[in-house]
């Protein structure tokens, strides 16, 4: 599981950084989460296929969240993309991309297939054999989702030099993988535990984007891998931050230990401070594993 960092700092775009946007690689996808003033530059900068990109998720249509969008849609069609990309955002996000199509008269010559959201709690969004992705509620101005990625369980790994131990055709080698049992000629049971491994975990990732802190979002990310959340400002700002309806970085990590997650990432820096790495320290006092956000930075995991 990689992330990069496209951009993570709050409001308006800056001559050193950018608004939310970023990359999850994951299981042979990669998603597009936020896409905010800036985003096509980032993944240029940061050697990001475009045409390998074909599901954005949209926490909210604030602008440092979405702006980005229309130019990349439009980008994808001046580079002769012909398959299909999904967009998945709040009800209205339809309306303002399409709108911009209109006037500027500029249809896109591929499908591009809106799934707009207006639930409250948790729903799957997207699903195949390889991850599933659902919304998880947040609490801000307007109405805003983060996105739970997760994993399936990976089929288990051949022990070849146990398979070819005891003579078993290729044959077998995909019901095996499945988990199933292997009877000999002579009629010996072959536990399947035998002649495989245990796949890897699936990984999973939690992307919290802008939302005051709330006791609720700890049980929809309950023991994922790496949490994203959202720290627009420290607790001396606390005030500001329940006004504004976002969270400090100390709520981050009250939120990190109450899920009782491996990793937390912070972002979404409110550009007052002059150092981001007061809200790792902040965060720290709470929680362990804490990381920062940082334009271009990479995580893997």
């Amino acid at each position: 599981m990689r992330l990069t960092i496209l951009g993570c700092y709050a409001a308006t775009p800056r001559t050193l950084t950018n608004p939310t946007a970023q990359v999850l690689e994951i299981n042979g996808h990669i998603l597009l989460l936020d896409c905010g003033e800036g985003t096509q530059v980032q993944l240029r900068k940061h050697k990001v296929k475009f045409s390998r990109i074909n599901h954005i998720f949209i926490s909210h249509l604030h602008g440092d969240h979405f702006f980005g969008l229309p130019g990349f849609i439009s980008t994808m069609r001046l580079l002769g993309r012909e398959k299909e990309l999904h967009i998945y955002g709040p009800k209205g996000i339809k309306e303002a991309i399409t709108l911009l199509m209109k006037l500027g008269d500029s249809w896109t010559n591929y499908p591009l297939i809106f799934h707009e959201l207006t639930g409250i709690g948790p729903e799957l969004i997207f699903e195949d054999a390889k991850i599933s992705v659902s919304t998880i509620p947040l609490s801000h101005r307007i109405y805003t989702n983060g996105f739970l990625i997760k994993e399936k369980l990976a089929k288990r790994k051949l022990n070849i030099e146990a398979v070819e131990a005891y003579g078993i055709d290729i044959a077998y080698y995909r019901n095996i993988q499945n988990g199933k049992d292997v009877i000999l000629d002579d009629g010996t049971l072959i536990s399947n535990n035998v002649l495989t491994y245990d796949p890897a975990p699936p990984k999973s990732y939690a992307f919290c984007s802008d939302t005051v802190y709330t006791k609720e979002t700890a049980k929809y990310v309950e023991g994922v891998d790496v949490l994203y959340h959202e720290s627009t400002f420290l607790e001396s700002e606390a005030q500001l931050a329940t006004k504004t309806k976002h969270a400090t970085a100390m709520q981050a990590a009250k939120i990190a230990k109450q899920a009782n997650v491996k990793d937390l990432i912070l972002g979404h820096y409110s550009t007052r401070y002059k150092s981001i790495e007061l809200f790792k320290q902040e965060a720290e006092t709470i929680f362990a594993n804490v990381h920062l956000a940082d334009d271009g930075r990479v995580f893997n995991f």
